[in-house]
């Protein structure tokens, strides 16, 4: 049943790619907006988020080094060169996030594992250690072998 189930796999659509992409560009917006958080807070002018409505249309504002754009009161801004440097660190933060979730989601969800098959952890705490060591004939009668009994 597993073989069957790994050469035969449900094929992908556009929905599950189309949902990692867009996923992946909010993402990538609020890195952009955070790193401007960050930089205008320690250039002193407190931490400001833009409202929702201005999460997309202030992007060409940010991009091209306004602290400021999208902001209902900026006040104090950081200088371009501090806002891009914390655009890039905060986009370099996202990316190692998104690669770390990424592989943990291909591990947990993906090709290779295994479908119906417990842990030994989970088996040892639903079993109970003694159980599994009185059965562990049935269990695995590859590694144990008949009991003599």
């Amino acid at each position: 049943m597993q073989q069957d189930r790994l050469k035969n796999p449900h094929p992908w659509t556009y929905e599950i790619p189309l949902a990692i992409a867009v996923t992946l560009v909010l993402v990538a917006v609020l890195g952009v907006h955070t790193g401007r958080a960050v930089a205008n807070l320690l250039a002193g002018g407190g931490w400001g988020w833009p409202p929702a409505t201005e999460l997309f249309p202030s992007l060409p504002g940010l991009l091209r080094g306004d602290a400021g754009a999208g902001l209902t009161n900026p006040g104090v801004v950081a200088d371009p060169r501090a806002l891009r440097t914390w655009v890039i660190v905060t986009a370099a933060l996202n990316l190692i996030g998104a690669l770390v979730a990424s592989v943990v989601a291909y591990r947990r969800l993906g090709s290779g594992r295994l479908r119906g098959m417990a842990s030994r952890t989970e088996a040892a705490s639903l079993l109970g250690l003694p159980r599994l060591r009185k059965h562990r004939a049935v269990i695995r009668p590859d590694l144990i072998g008949k009991d003599p009994r």
